[in-house]
């Protein structure tokens, strides 16, 4: 007997299936040294841009004494602030705060600056259920919003450090904060917040009264918005990999950012920028386009044993083009969950597609199987519950599919011995194939028809991926031993880090592992629908085999981190399909009766498909070559 050795083809085919694995899994990152090249280069722009600006920008705050005259203070004042030294003088001029609230969110707007300082979700709390820490997406000054006023004597003033002067109303059932930097008493910059009941959007008009003597408007005055994000869930790294920015442009177009240390954007004609953190989304929308925008992200996680309170560096240049000298800009601000529904409501502004759901038909069965059936189940039963009951009713559905699949393999192994024969019969590898497809065309047996049914399934497998890391449903929602069915389920603290794998130990991923070993068993096993391999080919059997103990074991690597409802899924989707194999195999599958089958259609007269048809003629002229060739 032959002794089974594993070929440099059978390595190469092993390796590459690896990487494509690996490539699905995780999103690729730049090496160490482009990162730090990225990084060399960028501080080496912000700290040129830094030193333009000391050399062009006025000092935007003074310190006068207050034992001076007020014609002395004034004067000092207007020597710094030009037209807006008159919002200095006013009793606004502190540093002073006005809180606008309702059932969903709590917003705390500063006097100096006019931005919010303080973002707090009413309904959701950090990292685990209980912890009576609520979501607060922007707080102590990790988010900035300024826009750099250039006045007609050349100076830049930045709003960041300006004083408005707050008035708040009620219009109904709306709150209305009104915040003016005032030039004077009927010449200033507004922002404008509305806050409606029981949601989640804020209406916020951006414009300027009178300013236009008193502004250079030549030119598009710049809005810098940035926002450090804190992490809010238990994982840190799990948190980062699914934060980054997303945006629209170009009537309706979406993209994203990306990951890593340096990413920039510069969109045209953009229309919202929304900065995505996982499951919380902070979003400025806009009806007038920004014309050309400057978007950069930077991951802040390096360490995840000491960057733990910050997952990314959002920062934004928005150009605001002035009209007849003046600034008119009718925005919103959406602080709230990154919840496909939730945002769904806000018809028209496809702030759903921020959502990463995958793109074609991935995307498709997202949207339109999974996520109506899943909220369906979600919505009488726990999330535990609902991801089996998802599983199972998915595989029902697929099982026609699975059957055909199973049958087709059952055929191949009755065919094997004659595929043998023909093996040790034909030594020339394309006579060889040539009478094994005239083998399968006699038999009735289709040897595609084993493949086809996975790859139908492939794409459902692939959306899953996509699905449970977005499903907002499954946060903090507990079931068995998992607390938080979007995050990964500790069983176990190790004391110290395991490289890739991490610093705990996941249950369920453990059991997705010995799932999909034992269903790889099953279907590369005896089962495979082997083939003598073809000359200057990679043996697949080899290959799969060699894939029964890879699969495992990337399964346990990956997904200890992952959210632990994905990975429950896996387990559950492996479990049923071995089930429904065992059903078939015991019920539906008799190798006798398929025998006898293959034999009565080896009788009959046959009927060449198109493919196959194409195939034989592929190979007549490969073999009508060959004869050239050796002439």
């Amino acid at each position: 007997m032959e002794q089974k050795k594993f070929d440099k083809n059978s390595i190469i085919g092993i390796t590459l299936i690896v990487l494509i694995f690996v490539w699905m899994m995780i999103n690729s990152q730049k090496d160490a040294e482009k990162e730090q090249l990225a990084k060399a280069k960028q501080e080496k722009i912000d700290k040129a841009k830094k030193a333009s600006e000391v050399k062009t920008k006025e000092v935007t705050s003074v310190v006068v004494d207050s034992t001076v005259s007020d014609t002395v203070k004034l004067q000092k004042l207007q020597g710094a602030l030009g037209s807006f030294a008159y919002s200095a003088t006013l009793p606004s001029a502190k540093e002073s705060y006005t809180t606008i609230e309702n059932d969903l969110v709590k917003l705390t707007i500063a006097n100096k600056g006019g931005y919010i300082s303080e973002a707090i979700l009413k309904k959701y709390e950090k990292f685990k259920k209980g912890s009576g820490q609520l979501v607060e997406l922007i707080k102590n000054n990790n988010a900035n919003l300024s826009i750099a006023l250039q006045t007609a004597d050349n100076r830049v003033l930045n709003t960041k450090d300006l004083f408005f002067e707050p008035t708040l109303t009620k219009v109904g059932e709306n709150q209305v904060l009104s915040m003016k930097l005032k030039a004077g008493a009927n010449e200033y910059l507004e922002y404008k917040y509305v806050l409606k009941p029981n949601d989640y959007m804020v209406d916020f008009d951006l414009r300027s009264q009178g300013l236009s003597k008193a502004l250079n408007t030549s030119k598009p005055a710049d809005l810098e918005w940035d926002l450090k994000t804190y992490r809010n869930e238990r994982s840190v790294t799990y948190e980062n990999q699914n934060a980054e920015i997303y945006y629209e442009y170009e009537d309706g177009k979406i993209s994203y950012v990306g990951q890593g240390k340096d990413k920039e954007e510069t969109p045209a004609k953009t229309t919202f920028i929304a900065y995505k953190q996982h499951f919380f989304s902070t979003i400025l929308l806009t009806n007038t386009p920004f014309e050309t925008t400057k978007i950069h992200s930077e991951s802040l996680v390096n360490d995840v044993k000491v960057d733990t309170v910050f997952t990314k560096q959002f920062k934004s240049t928005l150009p605001l083009a002035y009209r007849n000298g003046e600034l008119d800009y009718k925005m919103n601000w959406y602080f709230g969950p990154t919840d496909y529904k939730t945002l769904g409501n806000y018809e028209g502004k496809n702030l759903d597609k921020i959502i990463p759901l995958g793109w074609g038909i991935f995307g498709w069965i997202n949207r339109f199987i999974f996520i109506p059936l899943f909220g369906f189940l979600g919505g009488f039963m726990s999330y535990g519950l609902a991801i089996i009951v998802f599983t199972i009713l998915i595989k029902i559905a697929m099982s026609p599919i699975t059957f055909k699949s199973f049958l087709s393999q059952a055929k191949m192994k009755v065919l094997r011995p004659e595929i043998a024969e023909l093996g040790e019969k034909f030594k020339d590898p394309t006579k060889k194939q040539q009478e094994t497809m005239k083998l399968y065309n006699k038999a009735g047996v289709n040897p595609m028809a084993g493949c086809i049914p996975a790859l139908i399934q492939m794409p459902f497998l692939m959306a899953s991926f996509r699905f449970f890391p977005s499903a907002f449903e499954l946060r903090q929602k507990s079931f068995l031993w998992a607390d938080d069915l979007s995050s990964f389920d500790q069983i176990i603290k190790l004391p110290f880090t395991i490289p890739m794998y991490g610093d705990h130990i996941s249950l369920f991923p453990i059991l997705a592992a010995v799932a999909i070993f034992f269903y790889m068993k099953m279907t590369s096993g005896d089962n495979q629908m082997a083939q003598p391999q073809q000359e200057g080919m990679p043996d697949m059997t080899k290959m799969m085999k060699m894939m029964i103990y890879i699969s495992p074991i990337m399964m346990l690597i990956f997904f200890n981190s992952y959210g632990s409802g994905l990975s429950l899924y896996n387990f559950m989707s492996n479990l049923i399909t071995i089930g429904i194999m065992l059903v078939i195999k015991r019920y539906f599958i008799d190798s006798d009766k398929i025998h006898a089958q293959i034999q009565e259609n080896k009788t009959k007269p046959t009927k060449e498909g198109k493919f196959q048809k194409k195939l034989r003629e592929v190979m007549e002229q490969a073999e009508e070559q060959k004869a050239k060739g050796k002439k």
